[in-house]
């Protein structure tokens, strides 16, 4: 006897219908076909003793297990429930009430029958909906991953005899069901840190401001313990709310990676992802042999923040120099290629010098002649290229530490971080794919970045006086308008510009020595 289901498999961030078909009859043997890895085979021990425990049998004669399309590879365990339970049907030893066909079935199965979470489930769920299926049977531990998608039936279940008794119609499950808009609204701006818990380093919060006000990059120039790590996890809390189509697309990632957690829901919040220097290049930007969402696609729509910079391998950081403007990573095996978003915020730290203390007011710099130059060389150039600030911070005195003078919080830049992306979003209205300063391509400098003479003077003096790079006018350019944007102004002014070349401390000649 034949039985057929519905699973899936999940490539890049998108899922895939996988038709699952079980035929028992004459012959020995378990033969599973359809291109499965190593996890899908090992399902045979795994389905076999959870039937056992619950008082059922594996069939004593040849079963096929076809999974089709055959020439897409399927990887993972959670192909275990769907298989068992079209065993017990093919098998006659169930006869189930509702149709195996009408629901994408996904699990994990223990030896006693009890249901592992999986990954990817969001995804998932939003490819049953699209394809017409009446409902998605998974595990209880991801049903409010899953029951984000609306006009779809989640039917949670926590072991293989609740599978079971839902398709007999013995045992009652009431699909779960989630306010989606009333969740994300909830958990909207749900940080933890804040801008009001730093004393003093006003020049830095003034240039992260800029920073998530035109989606720029930024890097921290100064010794260790001035705070730039704390400064860089408040970034995020200045950054506009995630929209729910934004929402969606983050959680479809950290799904895919199995990030989420259990019972995890809508991602709300921006990503705020930070990764060790010791990182690998394919765990930086993604890959594998089956290509999974690196740091830079886990922060998507929200911060990378890379500590130590020059610390990281070489390699590693030149990879992403093209997912920076792109703002995707492509991944290409030879059977496939798959895309991860990757529209980030680069922020990253560093120390001016190996001791950590050139440029500092009160320590003195114990490296030897061309040491600091050195440093500085391991990050290359064309990744510097990428970032529009250079930020040097010093230590905080101890009278700002001891200050009893409130800070300014997070929701108050952030009203000036929204209404600054507002006018941007205007003025980008009819480009596709530019939604802030940042992204502006150099042709659309001269329009948007237009100045005045007296400006293109400052700016021309600027150049030679302090020695910066012909890489630095645009980037200056564009920060400026950013810096008009926040105060409001439809001009870019002397003062905005002023402001602008401060920011690129990197790139004045001899800034090392």
């Amino acid at each position: 006897m034949l039985a057929k289901t519905y699973g899936s498999a999940v490539y890049g961030v998108n899922a895939s219908v996988i038709t699952i078909e079980v035929a028992v009859g004459q012959g020995l043997g378990f033969h599973l076909v359809g291109l499965p890895d190593s996890a899908v085979k090992e399902s045979e021990e795994r389905v076999e003793a959870s039937l056992k425990y619950f008082g059922y049998k594996m069939p004593r004669q040849k079963v096929v297990v076809n999974m089709a399309p055959a020439d897409l590879r399927k990887e993972g365990s959670a192909y275990d429930l769907p298989i068992a339970l079209c065993i017990l049907q093919a098998s006659e030893q169930l006869t189930f009430e509702r149709k195996l066909e009408d629901y994408v079935i996904m699990g994990e199965l223990s030896l006693d029958g009890i249901l592992r979470p999986i990954k990817g489930v969001l995804p998932i769920a939003i490819e049953a909906r699209k394809r017409g299926y009446k409902g998605f049977i998974l595990p209880a531990a991801n049903a409010h991953e899953a029951a984000i998608v609306n006009n779809l039936d989640i039917i949670p279940v926590e072991n293989l005899m609740d599978a079971v008794g839902y398709l007999e119609g013995s045992k009652a499950i009431e699909p779960l069901v989630t306010d989606t808009r009333d969740l994300f609204e909830h958990n909207l701006n749900a940080y933890d840190a804040d801008f009001s818990h730093v004393q003093g380093q006003e020049n830095i919060k003034r240039a992260l401001e800029i920073a998530a006000a035109g989606g720029h990059n930024v890097i921290m120039i100064g010794p260790p313990g001035a705070g730039k790590t704390m400064l860089a996890k408040r970034l995020p809390t200045i950054l506009p709310p995630l929209t729910l189509n934004e929402a969606l697309e983050t959680t479809k990632i950290h799904s895919v990676a199995g990030k989420l957690g259990s019972r995890a829901t809508l991602v709300a919040t921006r990503p705020y992802r930070s990764p060790h220097h010791s990182i690998s290049d394919a765990a930086l930007v993604g890959g594998g042999s089956f290509p999974q969402p690196g740091e830079i696609s886990l922060a998507h729509n929200g911060v990378l923040f890379l500590d130590e910079l020059p610390e990281f391998k070489r390699t590693a950081l030149e990879v992403m120099r093209q997912p920076l403007e792109e703002r995707k990573v492509s991944i290409s095996r030879a059977r496939f290629a798959v895309e991860f978003p990757a529209n980030f915020m680069l922020i990253a730290s560093m120390n001016p010098c190996p001791c950590g203390y050139y440029n500092h007011p009160d320590k003195e710099c114990v490296c030897g002649p061309g040491v600091v130059q050195r440093y500085l060389n391991k990050v290359s150039g064309p990744l510097l290229d990428r970032i529009d600030l250079h930020v040097e911070v010093t230590p905080v005195s101890f009278d700002q530490m001891t200050s009893t003078r409130p800070a300014e919080d997070s929701a108050t830049i952030r009203e000036r971080v929204i209404n600054a992306r507002q006018i941007q979003s205007q003025r980008f209205a009819g480009q596709d794919g530019i939604y802030s300063n940042a992204m502006m391509p150099s042709q659309m400098v001269k329009e948007v970045c237009a100045i005045s003479s007296a400006g293109l003077a400052l700016l021309k003096t600027a150049m030679d006086r302090l020695g910066l790079s012909a890489r630095a006018y645009d980037r200056i350019l564009k920060v400026s308008r950013t810096i008009a944007d926040l105060a409001g102004t439809e001009e870019i002014r002397i003062e905005h510009l002023a402001e602008a070349i401060q920011y690129r401390s990197l790139d004045r000649e001899n800034w090392a020595g």
